[in-house]
C-alpha cells in the first residue's frame, strides 16, 4: 500500500474513533437482537437527525420509578410474609381455638396470596427437615376451607326429608317439621321377639323417673365417650335424628367445635364392599369436597364419623380375624377399614357414633362402647307437637289428634314417628 493509502486509512481510523467517542457507553447488544440491526433509512424534508436524548430521559425516570416502586413492594411482602408467620404459628399452638366464620371468610378472600405464603413456608420447613411440623401446618391451614365446602354439601343433601305420606318424590323442609324425640341414656332391655307395638307400649308405659332423657346433639358432652351405639325399633326415628344433628352441625347450629363430621351409612358401605382402598381413599369418595387433605390429623381436628344402620351391614365385621391397621393412607379392604376404625386402631381421636335395631347391635364389641342410648319414639306431648307441625290447619290438626286418642292401638303406634307419618290426612 502507498504511503498516501496509509495516510488516508488512518484518517479514515481517527473520524471513526471520534464517532464512537460521541457515544456514551460501548455497546454489549447481541447480535441477534433487533438492536444489533442497522435502522431502516427514512427520507424526511430537512437534514436534521433525530434526537434520542428525550427516549433515554425517560427511560432514566422509569428506572427511578422502579426503584421507588419496588422499596415499597419490599417492604410490603415482608410485612405480608411476616403476618403470615404469626398467624402460621398461631394455628400450630395446642391452645388455637378453631377459626371463626368471619375468618374462612377472610381465609377465601385471600386465598391466592395466602396460599402462595404457605407453599413457601411449608417448601422452606421441609427443607430445615421439619416435614412433620410442615404437614401439620399444612392440614390446620386448610382445614376451615375443606370445612366450609364440607357443610355446604352435606347442608344441601340433608336439608330435606321424605315423610311417609310423601308421594312422588315430595319431600319437606327437615327443620319447619323435626319434633325432638325422646332419647335416654342406657338400653331397657334385653333383645326379645316381641312385636314391636307391644315392645312400644311397654317402653310407654314405664316410668320417666328410671330414665335420664340425652338429646343428640349432647351425646359427646362427655369428654371421656369416643364411641355411641344408639339402638331403636324400626321407624323410630333413629335415621332422622341423625340427619337433624347433621344438619345443625352445617348450619352452624351446634357442635361447631367439630371440624370434620362424616355420615358413612351402612347401606351406602356395602357398596363397598369389594373395594380395597384406604380409609383417606374411602372417605375422598364419598366426600370429595375435601380430596386435596391428604390425611386426617385427629390430634388438630375433632372428627365425628357416623355409621347408621348397622341392621343394614352386609360386610363380615370379623372384629377377631381382621388385620391391625393404623395407618389412615395404608389400603385394605372396607371391612378391615372399618373394624380397626371401631376399635380405636385407626383415627384413635375421632368419635363414632352407631345406629342400630336391637337385633343387630351385638356386632359391636361391648369394649368399643362407651354409651349405649335409646331412641323411644315420640312422648305423648310430642306426638301432638307433631301433628301440629305437620298440618297447617290447626282444625284440621284438631280432629287427627282426636282421632288418634280414640283408637288405643293408633295412639301407640304414632309413638313411632314413621307411624305417625304415614297416618291418613282424612
Amino acid at each position: 500500500m502507498s504511503v498516501s493509502g496509509k495516510q488516508d486509512l488512518k484518517r479514515d481510523e481517527r473520524m471513526m474513533e471520534g464517532k464512537r467517542s460521541d457515544s456514551p457507553e460501548p455497546s454489549c447488544v447481541s447480535m441477534k437482537s433487533d438492536q444489533s440491526m442497522g435502522h431502516p433509512v427514512t427520507f424526511r424534508d430537512g437534514a436534521s437527525s433525530p434526537d434520542v436524548r428525550p427516549q433515554q430521559k425517560k427511560s432514566n425516570l422509569s428506572r427511578n420509578q422502579l426503584d421507588s416502586i419496588f422499596k415499597e413492594l419490599e417492604h410490603k411482602v415482608i410485612t405480608l410474609i411476616k403476618n403470615e408467620l404469626k398467624r402460621f404459628r398461631k394455628l400450630l399452638s395446642p391452645d388455637y381455638p378453631a377459626c371463626t366464620e368471619r375468618e374462612v371468610q377472610d381465609e377465601q378472600d385471600l386465598h391466592s396470596v395466602r396460599d402462595g405464603a404457605l407453599k413457601i413456608t411449608l417448601h422452606v420447613l421441609k427443607n430445615m427437615n421439619h416435614t412433620d411440623l410442615a404437614n401439620t401446618l399444612h392440614n390446620k391451614s386448610v382445614a376451615p376451607v375443606y370445612q366450609t365446602k364440607l357443610k355446604s354439601s352435606l347442608r344441601e343433601k340433608f336439608k330435606r326429608i321424605n315423610e311417609g305420606i310423601s308421594q312422588h318424590g315430595s319431600s319437606a323442609l327437615l327443620n319447619e317439621i323435626y319434633t325432638d324425640l325422646y332419647i335416654t341414656e342406657g338400653w331397657s332391655g334385653d333383645v326379645n321377639n316381641e312385636h314391636e307395638v307391644r315392645q312400644i307400649e311397654t317402653a310407654s308405659r314405664r316410668p320417666a323417673t328410671q330414665e335420664t332423657p340425652i338429646k343428640c346433639n349432647d351425646l359427646f358432652k362427655d369428654k371421656s365417650i369416643r364411641g355411641v351405639l344408639t339402638k331403636g325399633v324400626a321407624g323410630i326415628g333413629k335415621t332422622v335424628s341423625v340427619q337433624k344433628f347433621i344438619l345443625d352441625w352445617a348450619e352452624r347450629k351446634e357442635n361447631q367445635d367439630v371440624t370434620f363430621m362424616f355420615p358413612l351409612p351402612f347401606r351406602e358401605l356395602n357398596l363397598m364392599k369389594q373395594k380395597h382402598l384406604s380409609l383417606m381413599d374411602l372417605l375422598h369418595h364419598f366426600f370429595p369436597e375435601i380430596r386435596k387433605l391428604e390425611v386426617i390429623d385427629c390430634d388438630s381436628y375433632k372428627v365425628v364419623l357416623i355409621f347408621d344402620g348397622l341392621d343394614e351391614c352386609r360386610l363380615p365385621l370379623n372384629f377377631q380375624k381382621n388385620e391391625r391397621l393404623c395407618d389412615v393412607t395404608e389400603s385394605a379392604s372396607v371391612d378391615v377399614l372399618l373394624t380397626n376404625l371401631i376399635k380405636g386402631n385407626l383415627l384413635p381421636s375421632a368419635l363414632l357414633w352407631i345406629t342400630s335395631r336391637p337385633g343387630a347391635a351385638n356386632q359391636i364389641p361391648p369394649e368399643c362402647v362407651d354409651q349405649v342410648t335409646e331412641v323411644r319414639g315420640f312422648s305423648d306431648p310430642q306426638k301432638e307437637e307433631y301433628f301440629r307441625k305437620r298440618i297447617s290447619d290447626q282444625s284440621l290438626a284438631d280432629k287427627i289428634i282426636s282421632h288418634m286418642k280414640s283408637s288405643r292401638s293408633l295412639y301407640i303406634m304414632c309413638h313411632i314417628p314413621s307411624s305417625a307419618g304415614s297416618q291418613p290426612l282424612f
